[in-house]
């Protein structure tokens, strides 16, 4: 269990890499890169990471015991990020595979440019609200919004802007949300719920949660209503 509160980020990845298999490191104070394009390991944080944290990761697991900076995720293959606290902005930036987890809030721009590709999809899981811009220029991947223990709004100012692909939950009725034109908001049906409880499962068991409880409310899913949003921008021929 080394402290790495003295050592740099790139000091702290070499003490990863050298690591077998699973580790867990305390001390952890705003160093950014932690673990960036690592694949393989079951990292531990007792700290507070810095940005881009997990960036291209390509597998394993990252468990951050609090709170995390920007940009977790960012561009991530594959693998899954725990967070037991809340993140900052841009989490799960243009990430392509993988989960990311968390069981507090997000700020702005969580999702923004998430796609799919063959056999991946994406998964952010965002405990409590998110903040405005949330899944911007969405093109593929889920993300779900539980708004759970906190009474703020479950998103901030135009979410969904640019979503050309994908598909997001919100557990809420959204009346006092406004999305933009390009994309659907509907209340989720039974197939929706049954991909609902799928997508849940493992996100309910790392944190303790009663699924049934937490699926037990009104939730909205939003997808867009075009692969080409900005089409009547241009002059077409």
């Amino acid at each position: 269990m080394p402290d790495v509160s003295k050592l740099e980020h790139r000091a702290v990845n070499a003490v990863l890499r050298e690591a077998d298999g699973d580790c867990t490191l305390t001390g952890l104070c705003g160093q950014r890169f932690i673990a960036a394009g690592m694949s393989g390991k079951h990292i531990r944080i007792e700290g507070v990471p810095g940005n881009a944290l997990g960036a291209y990761l390509n597998g394993g697991t990252i468990t951050v015991a609090g709170n995390a900076q920007d940009a977790v995720g960012d561009t991530m293959n594959a693998g899954r990020i725990v967070i037991h606290g809340s993140i900052g902005d841009a989490a799960g930036y243009a990430m392509r595979g993988g989960e990311i987890f968390v069981r507090g809030d997000a700020g702005y721009r969580a999702g923004i440019h998430m796609k799919a590709y063959r056999d991946k999809s994406p998964l952010l899981v965002i405990g409590g609200a998110a903040g405005s811009f949330l899944g911007e220029y969405q093109a593929g991947g889920t993300i779900i919004v539980l708004g759970l223990d906190t009474d703020k709004k479950i998103v901030g100012f135009f979410p969904c802007t640019g979503m050309h692909g994908g598909k997001m939950f919100l557990r809420s009725d959204c009346r006092d949300v406004r999305f933009p034109d390009q994309v659907t908001a509907k209340p989720a049906g039974a197939d929706d719920l049954a991909e609902l409880r799928e997508r849940l499962g493992d996100y309910c068991a790392v944190f303790g949660l009663d699924a049934e409880a937490v699926l037990d409310a009104p939730f909205t899913v939003v997808t867009p209503d075009s692969s080409n949003p900005y089409r009547q921008m241009y002059v077409m021929n």
